[in-house]
């Protein structure tokens, strides 16, 4: 490039960061957030897991209530149990719906999975806690909606609150500060690709 291509160069990445700057300075609310991550896409559970690993290298305590998946080993457990009490770990899901066949029982499991969120929110010793398809079980009125808003809106000022599953309800849509939706482009899964250990669980 020549002198005067840098010196533009220069210029323009001046003012894009003057821009940034000026936007960054004009925000100076600090609290605890309700995200949700939700939709079709995969990476709605991987994306919040990375969020804990952020939350736990920077000294927080992390819950994690996994509301659906069964008791089978994960990847992600199994690294996270390594920072020891730094982590709550409860997986308290009975398996997917189309595996239990029983209305009943994923109606305990969810409200005891709820109570224990509960307990986790409650906790002022943890920054994050993350509620691993707890999308799942409001889709299918495992648990009481508005009662699970409330809750969630009614948590410590300073705690963090990740919410992940597909078909998020509108209710928590508009009571989360944050909603990021993952949506499908392409899918190993529909080539005839089984799900493989490192990558689906």
């Amino acid at each position: 490039m020549s002198d005067d291509d840098l010196a533009r160069h220069a210029a323009k990445a001046a003012k894009r960061k003057a821009f940034r700057d000026a936007k960054i300075a004009t925000k100076t609310i600090e609290k605890g957030l309700l995200m949700v991550h939700t939709g079709k896409g995969k990476g709605k559970s991987t994306a919040a897991f990375g969020l804990v690993l952020r939350a736990l290298g920077n000294g927080m305590r992390v819950g994690v209530v996994q509301f659906t998946k069964g008791k089978w080993g994960t990847g992600e457990r199994g690294a996270l149990e390594r920072f020891g009490d730094q982590i709550r770990f409860a997986t308290m899901g009975e398996g997917f719906t189309w595996e239990t066949q029983d209305r009943n029982r994923d109606v305990a499991a969810a409200t005891k999975a709820w109570k224990t969120a509960r307990q986790m929110m409650a906790d002022a010793t943890l920054g994050l806690v993350v509620l691993d398809e707890l999308n799942i079980v409001l889709r299918y009125d495992y648990l009481p909606l508005d009662e699970v808003v409330v809750g969630l809106q009614g948590r410590r000022p300073s705690l963090h609150v990740l919410v992940t599953g597909r078909n998020a309800k509108k209710e928590l849509i508009d009571a989360a500060d944050m909603v990021t939706e993952m949506v499908p482009v392409k899918h190993h899964f529909d080539a005839g690709v089984k799900a493989q250990m490192g990558i689906e669980f």
